[in-house]
């Protein structure tokens, strides 16, 4: 039986993460062509549009009259088709607002979403992007009511599973799968890489690099800083010239936008600080062609990076900084494609960085060499600074044992592709709804018809 996949999800030209994987997962799914039907998108829309296909609905984000009339027509169109339909929700607290514009698990739009979809017969999986260890009250109840109606929520992380089965929100195993965040990069050769750095003519430097749109819980401003006291401590001035750092991507358009640019101002002037007082030259461009490779530390390359752009970065790239200071993140495009394309990441201790890099067992405070040396993991904000310039240090001088890094992550990196979460997903689709179709046999069936000590707590 050949399954059509419906994905209720933000999706390009919306420059948004979550986006971003909703297209490359919907690409991945639809090389099945055995099990997958046909593959829409629901966009999620917050005037970003005009969509192509996969996009044939589009939700006002912000008004809950959009997410009725479209949860109507995804029923409607399920019950047209001969295939049966799996409804496919990325949920994200920022998405979903109530009438009033409130977030932060105020909104309702998912959770009825999902108990339209599965009380009408309709298989419905859940995508958590977002899982916090101390949520609200607000937020807690939300997810358990992901739980209870729908068939399924998928994790990009096993700690996800491990908070959400915790007492904090008490939701069975049964419901939580962990599938891979996908990666869409094989690793390069050596013969790619300097490819890559002769097309951009930097076949002779040593490139840092952190990529994806900017805001102040990127953490640059901590990375700038760092990079500035390894420039100062270990670098000659002519080592100097053949090591850059660069960041590219522009800041998030909601952020720019928040409060008339009141913390976007705020931000900028924190960079300059940052600058001014690591003593570092920069350039600002607006396209690679033209930069000066050779005569600045820092470069920030201020456009969206559209995917021909990202990948040839990932090839170049010689280590890759995420300076994170979300410590409950659990999922990463950057350092999953990071990981995958076999670069080496200094990555501060977020959630998905621990599994990824630490393997979710207790990392000790302070620079640390992953358990399978595929990264190095750093505490956040004020303490990443000198934490950062030594992995800087040890990556830059340690070319051997740099190399050793890279081959660890590309190992790790052929079981993240995008091709293996995607089938994994399909058959995720199929094992929920054959249980949902599992019958009992003729044995009797018994009703408590007392209380029990022996009676094991209950779960979502």
């Amino acid at each position: 039986m050949a399954w059509n996949i419906r994905m209720v999800s933000t999706y390009p030209p919306r420059r948004c993460g979550i986006g971003t994987f909703c297209r490359d997962l919907s690409n991945a799914l639809s090389q099945f062509t055995g099990e997958i039907g046909h593959i829409r998108v629901a966009a999620i829309d917050n005037n970003h549009g005009p969509y192509n296909i996969p996009v044939d609905l589009v939700i006002d984000q912000h008004n809950p009259k959009s997410w009725q009339q479209v949860t109507k027509e995804i029923i409607a169109r399920s019950k047209e088709s001969n295939n049966s339909t799996a409804v496919v929700l990325q949920h994200e607290f920022g998405l979903d607002v109530d009438e009033q514009g409130r977030g932060d698990g105020f909104g309702r739009n998912f959770v009825n979403m999902a108990k339209a979809c599965t009380e009408n017969g309709l298989t419905c999986l859940v995508y958590l992007h977002t899982v916090l260890e101390n949520p609200t009250k607000e937020q807690r109840q939300t997810i358990l009511d992901l739980a209870e109606y729908s068939n399924g929520l998928i994790v990009t992380t096993e700690s996800a599973i491990d908070i959400l089965e915790s007492e904090k929100y008490g939701i069975s195993h049964f419901k939580l799968k962990h599938i891979d965040h996908g990666v869409r990069m094989h690793h390069p050769t050596q013969f790619d890489r300097f490819t890559i750095k002769s097309e951009l003519g930097i076949n002779d430097v040593f490139l840092a690099t952190t990529l994806g749109l900017l805001s102040p819980g990127k953490g640059v401003q901590y990375s700038i800083r760092a990079y500035g006291q390894f420039i100062h401590e270990s670098c000659t001035p002519a080592q100097r010239q053949h090591i850059v750092y660069l960041i590219g991507g522009q800041c998030h358009p909601e952020f720019v936008k928040a409060d008339g640019g009141k913390y976007y101002r705020e931000f900028m002037a924190e960079i300059d600080k940052a600058l001014e007082e690591s003593d570092l030259k920069c350039c600002k461009a607006k396209a690679i062609d033209g930069i000066d490779w050779f005569d600045n530390d820092i470069i920030f390359l201020d456009m969206f990076l559209e995917e021909s752009t990202l990948l040839k970065f990932y090839g170049a790239s010689n280590v890759m900084i995420l300076p994170y200071l979300n410590t409950e993140q659990i999922s990463s495009g950057i350092l999953a494609d990071t990981i995958g394309s076999g670069r080496v990441a200094i990555a501060t201790k977020f959630r998905y960085a621990l599994e990824l890099i630490y393997s979710n067992k207790t990392c000790p405070p302070g620079m640390t060499i992953g358990r399978f040396a595929r990264g190095i993991l750093v505490d956040p904000g004020d303490a990443s600074i000198e934490q950062i310039a030594k992995a800087l240090d040890f990556l830059v001088f340690e070319k051997d044992k740099r190399l050793q890094m890279e081959r660890q992550a590309h190992q790790r990196g052929y079981q993240m592709r995008w091709a293996n979460s995607a089938w994994a997903m399909v058959q995720y689709v199929e094992f929920v709804s054959e249980d949902k179709e599992i019958t009992t046999g003729r044995g009797m069936k018994f009703l408590r018809e007392k209380t029990s000590k022996l009676m094991l707590k209950k779960k979502r």
